[in-house]
């Protein structure tokens, strides 16, 4: 019994030290592992673009340096958005600061409910703008002037 371990241990150490040494056959070239889509460098990144993306796998996780390379190109489009974004809430704050201090225009059609507000306002604008004399009910009037 004693000999028959040993010599399956002796087959078992040949056909490992055999198939170290390629004698058993060689295995497949790797497939390289890279990102599959690049990112498109003529245009901004887009949902789609992302969604597409597949970063490769490595031993312990994925590539570091093709996710670092994925998440500094997306972080500068992001800050140059924003930056985009600002500029462009910024000028529609001057604009709309211009529109506010330039005088509205006479044809423009009124806004709906302003007419009604106009037949109650127009009587009191009027009566605040008569002279006080004139404001003066009747029975108030000088005595000379009856």
């Amino acid at each position: 019994m004693f000999w028959v371990i040993v010599v399956a241990m002796a087959v078992v150490v040949g056909g490992a030290a055999l198939v170290a040494l390629g004698g058993g056959g060689s295995m497949p070239e790797a497939a390289p592992d890279r990102i599959s889509a690049r990112l498109p460098q003529d245009r901004p990144l887009g949902k789609a673009d992302v969604d597409e993306l597949r970063l490769p796998m490595a031993l312990r996780g994925y590539r570091m340096d093709e996710v670092d390379d994925v998440l500094d190109r997306l972080g500068a489009e992001l800050a140059y958005r924003d930056v985009r974004i600002a500029e462009l809430e910024a000028a529609a704050h001057l604009r709309g600061a211009v529109e506010a201090t330039t005088a509205p225009d006479p044809g423009a059609e009124p806004l709906p409910g302003l007419e009604q507000f106009a037949r109650v306002v127009e009587p009191a604008v009027a009566l605040a703008e008569q002279p006080a004399a004139e404001q003066a009910p009747e029975d108030a009037k000088p005595a000379a002037e009856k």
